[in-house]
């Protein structure tokens, strides 16, 4: 079954460094896009890891080299991701994204490869020599919010319907054979967009074994097995049941970062310095500017009836 598209949807994979978001690199990120019209295409990119404070090529951990076959003497003259990142930007814009085990992965990478240029831009905007070009790429960053995109997990699919990798997914839908060149991140995003033709095709009509049905739709699909209720992709930030922000680790686990805020900000310039994920801290960010701003918008604004009636009250109905 080919897919019901009304707009692009942008099949992706990573290769990386290793598995820790924080401090690992992308080595390899291949762009599958599927358009509305039927047409298919294909991007590639090696990618030299980089460490912008150090000014250093991360290296590859040994265990990601015996899956992935790359070695970092590979990389040297590779460009480095900030070097590829208006182009990944052109691929990602007005595009639904779909991925094999992305949502935990691959998306919090390519958002936090994304938010060390973005940190290494802002400041390169400080001088003379480079503020053209960084505010340039700040400009293009901006228009792209990873948080806004739906995203299809493909693995959440299969591990619903058929609750076990991509390799088993691929022989279990696509025919009973092993694709070829497992583990390179092109080979993996053909896969796995071939696996999600093939759910369409075998739950598109209820079973005696299965009465649920795949909707061939993107807003349908993006939600089985969806993590909805992180903030965060490292999920240091949940939404409770009333929409607020609740913290979901260490002393504060439970609170709001409203209530957290108010009573301890030092929590929050801790959070700006401590060992999370640059998305993370840009997610604390966003927070302390929304409360600074409410805050001050509170102290500009009159009173409201029933606070001065509430002042009268406590003062016997004295004022002043």
């Amino acid at each position: 079954m080919e897919l019901n598209l009304q707009r692009p949807l942008l099949f992706f994979d990573i290769e990386s460094t290793g598995l820790n978001i924080a401090t690992d690199g992308i080595i390899e990120l291949s762009f599958v896009k599927a358009m509305p019209d039927g047409e298919t295409k294909i991007k590639t990119w090696k990618i030299k890891p980089w460490d912008y404070q150090r000014r250093a090529q991360i290296p590859i951990a040994p265990q990601a080299s015996e899956v992935n076959g790359v070695k970092d003497e590979d990389l040297v003259d590779c460009p480095r991701f900030i070097e590829v990142l208006p182009e990944v930007l052109e691929w990602l814009e007005n595009s639904d994204l779909a991925g094999f085990n992305s949502l935990k992965f691959d998306l919090p990478l390519l958002a936090e490869e994304i938010e060390r240029v973005r940190a290494y831009c802002k400041l390169r905007a400080d001088k003379p020599e480079s503020r053209e070009k960084a505010q340039e790429m700040l400009a293009r960053i901006e228009k792209i919010d990873l948080h806004a995109c739906r995203m299809v997990d493909v693995q959440n699919i299969y591990h619903h319907f058929e609750p076990r990798n991509l390799r088993a997914a691929y022989r279990f839908y696509c025919g009973g054979q092993d694709f070829k060149n497992a583990h390179t991140a092109e080979a993996d995003t053909l896969a796995t967009m071939e696996v999600l033709k093939s759910q369409l095709d075998r739950y598109k009509e209820p079973s005696d074994f299965q009465q649920e049905v795949l909707k061939n739709d993107v807003e349908a699909l993006s939600k089985i097995g969806a993590r909805t209720r992180n903030v965060d992709f490292a999920g240091r930030l949940i939404l409770g049941d009333d929409g607020e922000a609740v913290i979901s680790f260490g002393k504060h686990k439970g609170k709001t970062a409203r209530e957290v805020w108010n009573a301890e900000p030092s929590y929050y310039a801790w959070i700006e310095g401590g060992d999370f994920t640059l998305d993370t801290k840009q997610q604390f960010a966003r927070l302390k500017a929304q409360f600074q701003k409410e805050r001050k918008e509170a102290l500009n604004r009159p009173a409201t009836t029933d606070e001065l009636q509430g002042l009268a009250d406590k003062f016997n109905g004295r004022l002043f």
